[in-house]
């Protein structure tokens, strides 16, 4: 099957979605898949040259809406050249773009929405809200109404969905979803991580992973970590991700407030060995988000066996409580806090066992060789095979 992916952009900082496409894509691909990715990026993007499949860059883009008049003209010369094209994330030109080319035509297209229908965005963000319902009934309802299907990476995603905008209408299919454990040297990803990072050397730690953005909580992290495991001196916490918005300084002013800025460590962004072995050095991650659709983030951690302490906002915890892998409590202050109070008061063996659990609920719900053949399973009933219809 040839296979085209379009998304905004294949920036790794974009976090989950762009992650997604390459684990899917790179474990497609060596199954005998042909998987390219087409983006908005200008053609000279530093992160074009790493990015591990082949890409299409159809930028540059302009303002946030991401409008570039080189896409769809792009799209209708080459859309009949793959089986089936993947829409990643919605609100942007590149699916109303899509949906202008491709409805009504022989290249059938899904929809990957990526919690970007959460009702949590029109609670927190009213004006945008008020856009998206004016955008709404010419733009992306009828991306969705005219996909073959929208993917949904988990059930709740499904149904969170179906409560921001109407009218609503679409062939809905949640399709399993994840990412790709550790394949080096645990050994080696520690030495690298503590070379860069010495201070940790020693240290127990709790860690944040991911985009650092008002909707993952990470000033409630900081406040519980101050609560209740700053009064250990043994704690340290790391803060690993790239800065979206300037939300690092207010983080900072939070740290102050809290007298905790010499117990976290900011990292920045890490990649590979850096990023496995700063996983593989903590005794818990920790989430406390308002809005998370899947966690890519998550399910690396119990790949790592990395107990994980959530909100219940992130879109998995049910697969973790009920696999004992974690931890799980309301999004906010005193949840957070609870989480944390009741991984300290766990005995050691108990939490060797929930180690040992993260590890296996990675295996059995997360691992992508099973995420990416239930992909192409769906992806297969519209080139060819029966019509997969909505499995409510």
């Amino acid at each position: 099957m040839k296979i085209l992916h379009l998304i905004r952009s294949v920036n790794p900082a974009g976090g989950g979605p762009i992650e997604g496409v390459k684990q899917l894509g790179l474990v497609n691909g060596h199954a005998g898949h042909q998987v390219e990715v087409a983006s908005l990026d200008a053609p000279d993007a530093p992160f074009l040259k790493t990015f591990p499949l082949p890409t299409h860059p159809l930028g540059p883009s302009w303002l946030k809406y991401g409008y570039s008049s080189r896409m769809t003209p792009w799209l209708r010369e080459h859309a009949r050249d793959y089986d089936i094209v993947i829409v990643n994330g919605l609100w942007q030109y590149h699916s109303f773009g899509l949906w202008r080319v491709l409805h009504g035509s022989d290249t059938p297209y899904v929809v990957y929405c990526h919690g970007m229908l959460d009702p949590w965005f029109n609670e927190a963000y009213p004006l945008k809200r008020l856009k998206k319902a004016l955008y709404w009934p010419w733009g992306e309802y009828r991306v969705l109404r005219d996909a073959s299907a929208v993917l949904f990476t988990c059930e709740e995603e499904r149904v969170l969905a179906r409560q921001s905008f109407r009218p609503y209408h679409c062939n809905e299919i949640v399709v399993r979803y994840g990412t790709a454990g550790p394949t080096g040297d645990p050994q080696t990803e520690l030495t690298a991580f503590y070379e860069r990072f010495p201070e940790l050397r020693g240290k127990r730690l709790a860690i944040f992973l991911g985009r650092l953005h008002e909707k993952k909580g990470c000033d409630l992290l900081i406040q519980a970590f101050a609560k209740v495991l700053a009064p250990d001196k043994d704690w340290h916490l790391i803060i690993c991700g790239p800065d979206q918005g300037g939300w690092e300084a207010k983080l900072h002013e939070v740290a102050k407030r809290f007298k905790v800025p010499d117990r976290i460590c900011w990292t920045g962004m890490l990649t590979g060995d850096l990023k496995w072995g700063a996983l593989r050095a903590s005794e818990i991650f920790v989430l406390p988000s308002h809005q998370e659709n899947f966690g890519i983030v998550v399910a690396e951690s119990l790949a790592c066996g990395v107990p994980v302490l959530v909100s219940d906002k992130v879109n998995i915890w049910r697969e973790v409580v009920s696999d004992g892998a974690g931890l799980v409590g309301p999004d906010n202050l005193q949840g957070a806090c609870d989480v944390l109070k009741a991984w300290t008061l766990m005995t050691s063996e108990e939490k060797r066992e929930m180690r040992a659990r993260a590890r296996e609920c990675f295996l059995h719900n997360f691992e992508i060789h099973e995420a990416a053949s239930s992909l192409i399973r769906t992806l297969s009933s519209f080139t060819g095979g029966g019509a997969v219809r909505s499995n409510l």
